[in-house]
C-alpha cells in the first residue's frame, strides 16, 4: 500500500508548467530573432555585393523610424488615454444588475490589468508600426522633394505638392486619426468596465470625469475632421465627378465651398465639446454634431448632386469646357505626348512607277524576321543540347555588321537546369549554373531553307563572328536557377558540351558578384534562408566559393531600385564585348493634378505579354504620370548593376537621387557603345499610344463630343487581343534616312465589330539623338482612309494568287502562322508587309518549327505573295500584283479551261517533292533533304510556267492547289553539336 501527500501530484505539475511555458516562448522569441536576423544579415550581404547596400540600410532606417514613431505615437495616446479613464474611475459605483455582471469581470481582470493592457498597446503599436513602415516611399520623397515647376490652375500649387506632400500629409492625418478613434473605444471601454458609463440605472448614463473625457476626444476628432476638410479641397484636382479627371464645374462651385463651410461647421462643433469641460450636459455638443452629420449630407453631397443634375448637365460643355481643356494640357504634359507631333498624310499617294522605284530603292532593311515567332526555331537550331534554352519571344535590337547598321534579332542561350535524368543537388547547383551565348539573327533576310540567317552562334564562341563577345557565359539572366555555388577552388562547372572525349569544357567563375559562402556562418544563414541543409553540410563548398541568388535582371533592378516601375523586356545587348542586360526603368505617379489615370497592366497587355512577363505589377497599378526616367545595365557575367539618368529634367528622379545619394550616375557618364544600344521602352509607348486614342484631339468641344477618337486594333493573327508595337528600321515622311524606331497604327474609335479601316500610323524616334522620342502621328484623310490590319490580312486571305500560294504552303498537315504585319509609310501611301511561316505538324519524334513560307505585301490594291521582299516589290511596282483580287490563282486554269498534261505533272511532282522532304526529315538526312529541297524548287518553276499557259478545253474550275512558290515547313531536326 502506497501513500502520498494530496495535492503533491498536481502542484508537480503546475511547477513543471511554470518552467515549460517560459522555455517554450524564450525558445519562439530567439527563433524569431535568428530568422529576423538572417533575413537581414542576408540582404545587407547581396546588397553589399552589387555595391548598392546604401539602398538597404536607407530603407531599414526609414522604416525603424516610421515603426517605432507611428508605434509609440498609438502606444502612448491609446495608453495614456487607458491610464486617465482608469483614475477618474468613480469611487462608488450603484448597486445594480449591470454593474453585479460587470464586477466579475474587474475581479479578473484588475490583478492582470497591467499585463493585459501593455500587452493589447504592444501588439496595437506593433500592427500601427507596421503599417506605417510600409509608406517609408512617402516620407523619404516627402523629405527630400523637388519641384516641378508647374502650377495647378484651380490652387496655383506646385505640383510636387500633389505629388510628394499631399500624400504624406494624407498620411499623418490618417494615422492621427486611427490613433484618436481606437483612444475614443479604449476609453469607452474602460469607463464602462469601472462604472464610469452606464447603460442601466438610474441617473446620469456618465459621470462628470468620463463626460469630460470623451467630451475632449471627440473635440479632437472633429477637430481633425475640419483640418481633415481644408485638405480634401485639394483632392478636387482629382476628381472623377466631371467629364473627365479633376476639378470639375460642380467640384469648384459647390463641392469647394461646401469644404469650406463644413470646416468652419467642425470647428464650432469641436468648440462645443470642449466647453462640455466647463459645462454640465451633452445637449450642446449634441446639436452641434447633428449639425455636422447634416451639413456633411446636405453641402457635401446633395448641394453638388443637384449643381450637377440642374445646371451642369443641361448644358454640360459650357460648363465643362475649361475644366476639360485643363485635363487635355496636364494629361499630355503627364505622359510626355504635349510633344507629339499630328501631320497630316496619305492624301496625295505616289502613283508614278518610277519615283515608287526610287523610294523602293532605299527601303531595305524591314525586318521581316519575326522575335514573336522564330523562338522555336531559334531553339532547334541553336538549343545545342536539351538542358539549354531560348525565350519564347526574342528581343530586337542593332548592330554594325560590314559597315552596316541592321536590325537584329538576338537572345540568349540559358541553362534550364540539369538534365533530368542525371540530377543531383551537386550537379543542380555547383556544376549546371550558367548558360553561354549571345545568338543573333539579320532581321531583314532569310538563309535558305526559310531560317534565320544567323550572325553570332554555336558553341564555342567563334573569335570571328561579326559581333565579338569575350564573355559569352550567362551566370545572370532571366532564367537563372533559384541559387548556384560557384567559383570554389578546383570548381568544374559546366560551360559548353564539346566533341572532346570528356564531353565538356569546363569553367570556374571569377566575377566580383556573389556572396562569399566559404565560412561556417554564411553557409549556416544560407542553408536557414534557402532552407536546404546541403549548403551547411556538403563538402563540395570550397574556399572562396560564392553563392549566386536573386540573380533576374529585373529583380536586380528593382532591389538596387526599389522606386522604379520596371519595363516588361529586359533585353540583352553586347557592349564591349561584354552581355549586359538592358532594364527600362520608369518613374510613376497617380497623383498629378487633372491627369487622367489608367491600369499600368491594362494598357501593356497585348499579344506579346501572353509569351514574355508583363510591365512589374503592383497592388494598385493605376498612374496618372510616367516618365522613362532610368536606363539600367546587368552584367550578365559578373552581375555588376548600374543605373544611369536618363530623363535629366523628371523631378521624382531628382528626388530619389537625394534619398539613395550616389546610386544614380549622371547621363553624360552613359558609354557612348552602350548608348547606342538603347531604345524607346515598349511599356511607355503602349501606355502613351493609349492615351493618344483620344488625347490627340485638343480641342476641348471635339474632345467632348469623341470626334476623331482612335482606338488600338486587335492583333489579326490573335483576335480579341491588342496589336504590339513594333521595332523597325524606316524613314518617315521629312527623314533622309532611315532610323530605327517603335511602331503602331490606330483605327476609329467607336467600332463596334469588323475590320475597321486605318485612321492613323504613330512612330517615335528609337535611336539616341536628336529624334529619341520624338513621337510622329501620320492622320489619314477621313474620307479615304486606307485599309486597316483587320482588313489587310483579310485581303491576303481571299486573294486568289495570294490564297493559291498559302493553299499550297498548307498541304501534308503544315499550317501557316502568320509574321508581324508591318506597316510602313512608302510612296505616299502605306505599305503593309507580312512574313507567312510555315510550321509542319508535329509528331513523338520531331518537334515542328516554323520557318519563312511567303513574304505577303500589299501596297493600295495590290496584293502579292513572293519568296522575298525585293521580288515582291518588283511584282507590285511592276505591275504583277493582284490589283482587284479577281486575277485567277497559278495552277487554276481559265474560265472555260482545262489543267493541261504539263499543269497536271508539275503539281504530280510538287507533291512528291514535298513528300521526299518531308520523309527526309523525319529521318534526319540532311543531304536527302537538301536534295528534295532542290526538286521543290523546280517544280515551283515548272508549276508556275505551266498555270500561265492557256487551256485547251473547256473544264469546271477546280478548287487551287498550286502556287507560285512553296516553301515547305521543316518539323525538327536532330540539333547539331
Amino acid at each position: 500500500m502506497t501513500f502520498r501527500t494530496p495535492g503533491f501530484g498536481r502542484r508537480l505539475g503546475s511547477g513543471r508548467t511554470r518552467l515549460v511555458l517560459p522555455a517554450l516562448v524564450t525558445l519562439a522569441v530567439l527563433l524569431i530573432a535568428f530568422m529576423v536576423f538572417t533575413a537581414t544579415y542576408t540582404n545587407l550581404l547581396w546588397y553589399d555585393s552589387i555595391g548598392f547596400q546604401k539602398v538597404y540600410t536607407t530603407q531599414i532606417k526609414a522604416k525603424v523610424a516610421l515603426f517605432f514613431g507611428a508605434g509609440l505615437l498609438m502606444v502612448l495616446v491609446v495608453g495614456a488615454n487607458v491610464a486617465i479613464a482608469y483614475r477618474l474611475r468613480p469611487a462608488y459605483r450603484p448597486l445594480s444588475v449591470e454593474q453585479q455582471g460587470l464586477e466579475r469581470y474587474r475581479t479578473v481582470i484588475d490583478p492582470r490589468r497591467r499585463l493585459i493592457a501593455w500587452s493589447l498597446l504592444g501588439l496595437l503599436g506593433v500592427l500601427t508600426g507596421s503599417s506605417a513602415a510600409g509608406q517609408w516611399p512617402v516620407w523619404l520623397a516627402f523629405l527630400n522633394r523637388t519641384s516641378f515647376g508647374v502650377k495647378d490652375p484651380q490652387f496655383h500649387k506646385d505640383v510636387s505638392f500633389y505629388v510628394f506632400t499631399y500624400p504624406f500629409l494624407r498620411l499623418i492625418i490618417g494615422v492621427i486619426f486611427a490613433t484618436v478613434i481606437l483612444s475614443i473605444l479604449a476609453a469607452v471601454m474602460v469607463h464602462y468596465l469601472y462604472g464610469g458609463l452606464r447603460l442601466q440605472g438610474p441617473g446620469d448614463k456618465a459621470s462628470p470625469p468620463a463626460r469630460a473625457h470623451l467630451s475632449v476626444l471627440f473635440g479632437l476628432f472633429i477637430l481633425l475632421k475640419a483640418v481633415a476638410y481644408w485638405f480634401d479641397r485639394y483632392g478636387l484636382v482629382h476628381s472623377e465627378r466631371g467629364v473627365r479627371t479633376g476639378a470639375s464645374y460642380a467640384d469648384v462651385n459647390a463641392l469647394l465651398p461646401a469644404k469650406t463651410i463644413l470646416m468652419i461647421i467642425a470647428l464650432l462643433c469641436a468648440a462645443m465639446f470642449f466647453s462640455n469641460l466647463l459645462r454640465r450636459g451633452m445637449m450642446l455638443p449634441g446639436v452641434g454634431f447633428t449639425l455636422l452629420v447634416l451639413s456633411a449630407i446636405l453641402l457635401g453631397g446633395v448641394y453638388p448632386l443637384l449643381i450637377q443634375q440642374f445646371q451642369v448637365k443641361p448644358d454640360e460643355l459650357a460648363k465643362e469646357r475649361a475644366y476639360i481643356q485643363r485635363n487635355i494640357e496636364f494629361t499630355r504634359q503627364a505622359y510626355g505626348v504635349d510633344g507629339a507631333k499630328v501631320v497630316q498624310y496619305g492624301s496625295q499617294p505616289v502613283t508614278d512607277k518610277k519615283k515608287l522605284q526610287q523610294e523602293a530603292d532605299t527601303l531595305g532593311g524591314v525586318r521581316v524576321l519575326d522575335p514573336a515567332v522564330v523562338g522555336e526555331t531559334f531553339r532547334q537550331f541553336q538549343q545545342i543540347r536539351p538542358f539549354y534554352q531560348f525565350p519564347d519571344t526574342l528581343d530586337v535590337d542593332r548592330y554594325q555588321v560590314d559597315g552596316r547598321q541592321i536590325d537584329t534579332i538576338v537572345a540568349l542561350r540559358e541553362l534550364s537546369g540539369a538534365p533530368r535524368e542525371q540530377r543531383s543537388w551537386v550537379k543542380d547547383h555547383m556544376v549546371y549554373t550558367h548558360g553561354y551565348g549571345f545568338v543573333s539573327a539579320y532581321g531583314d533576310r532569310f538563309a535558305e531553307g526559310g531560317v534565320p540567317e544567323f550572325i553570332t552562334k554555336n558553341m564555342p564562341v567563334s573569335p570571328d563572328q561579326k559581333i565579338k563577345v569575350d564573355k559569352p557565359e550567362i551566370y545572370f539572366g532571366e532564367r537563372s536557377a533559384k541559387y548556384s555555388v560557384v567559383g570554389g577552388q578546383g570548381q568544374q562547372e559546366l560551360n559548353y558540351p564539346d566533341n572532346s572525349d570528356k564531353g565538356q569544357r569546363s569553367t570556374t567563375y571569377d566575377g566580383d558578384g556573389g556572396v562569399p559562402i566559404d565560412s561556417f556562418l554564411n553557409k549556416l544563414l544560407y542553408s536557414a534562408k534557402f532552407q536546404d541543409k546541403n549548403l551547411l553540410l556538403s563538402g563540395a563548398i570550397n574556399k572562396n566559393a560564392k553563392i549566386l541568388y536573386d540573380r533576374s535582371p529585373r529583380q536586380m533592378v528593382q532591389k538596387a531600385a526599389p522606386w522604379l516601375t520596371l519595363d516588361g523586356d529586359p533585353y540583352p545587348a553586347v557592349v564591349n564585348g561584354r552581355i549586359l542586360w538592358i532594364v527600362d526603368g520608369y518613374t510613376t505617379s497617380n497623383s498629378y493634378p487633372y491627369s487622367e489615370e489608367m491600369s499600368l497592366g491594362d494598357a501593356t497587355r497585348d499579344t506579346i505579354t501572353d509569351t514574355r512577363s508583363a510591365v512589374a505589377r503592383q497592388a494598385d497599378d493605376h498612374i496618372n504620370y510616367m516618365r522613362n526616367s532610368v536606363k539600367a545595365t546587368v552584367d550578365a557575367y559578373d552581375g555588376s548593376v548600374h543605373l544611369y539618368q536618363w530623363d535629366e529634367n523628371d523631378p521624382i528622379t531628382k528626388t530619389w537621387m537625394k534619398v539613395f545619394d550616389g546610386t544614380v550616375q549622371p547621363r553624360s557618364s552613359i558609354p557612348p557603345e552602350l548608348e547606342a544600344h538603347f531604345r524607346y521602352p515598349q511599356d511607355l509607348f503602349k501606355v502613351q499610344r493609349k492615351i493618344l486614342t483620344q488625347y490627340h484631339v485638343t480641342d476641348p468641344g471635339a474632345f467632348y463630343n469623341g470626334e476623331g477618337f482612335w482606338e488600338v486594333p486587335e492583333d489579326p493573327a490573335a483576335k480579341e487581343k491588342r496589336q504590339p508595337p513594333y521595332y523597325q528600321s524606316l524613314r518617315m515622311p521629312g527623314q533622309n534616312t532611315a532610323s530605327f524606331s517603335l511602331t503602331t497604327v490606330f483605327t476609329p474609335g467607336g467600332n463596334t465589330g469588323g475590320n475597321p479601316q486605318l485612321a492613323a500610323f504613330m512612330a517615335v524616334g528609337s535611336t539616341p539623338g536628336r529624334d529619341y522620342g520624338q513621337i510622329q502621328i501620320l492622320q489619314m484623310p477621313r474620307n479615304a482612309q486606307p485599309a486597316g490590319p483587320g482588313q489587310v490580312q483579310n485581303s491576303f486571305e481571299t486573294d486568289e494568287k495570294v490564297k493559291a500560294a498559302l493553299f499550297a504552303l498548307r498541304q501534308g498537315g503544315t499550317k501557316t502562322v502568320p509574321g508581324n504585319l508591318l506597316t510602313i509609310p512608302f510612296g505616299g501611301g502605306l505599305l503593309y508587309v507580312e512574313p507567312m511561316y510555315t510550321k509542319a505538324a508535329g509528331g513523338k519524334e520531331n518537334q515542328p518549327y516554323p520557318i519563312l513560307g511567303k513574304i505577303l505585301v500589299r501596297y493600295g490594291n495590290s496584293i502579292v505573295a513572293a519568296d522575298t521582299l525585293d521580288d515582291a516589290l518588283r511584282q507590285i511596282l511592276g505591275g504583277t500584283g493582284t490589283d482587284t483580287g479577281t486575277t485567277p490563282p497559278a495552277g487554276t486554269p481559265p474560265q472555260g479551261g482545262q489543267l493541261s498534261p504539263e499543269l497536271l505533272k508539275a503539281r504530280a511532282d510538287l507533291r512528291k517533292a514535298l513528300q521526299d522532304f518531308e520523309a527526309a526529315q523525319k529521318k534526319g538526312d540532311y543531304a536527302a533533304m537538301g536534295e528534295a529541297w532542290k526538286q521543290l524548287k523546280e517544280a515551283e518553276a515548272a508549276l508556275w510556267s505551266a498555270s500561265q499557259a492557256p487551256a485547251a478545253q473547256p473544264s469546271p474550275s477546280p478548287s487551287p492547289s498550286g502556287s507560285p512558290s512553296v516553301s515547305p515547313s521543316p518539323s525538327g531536326s536532330p540539333s547539331p553539336s
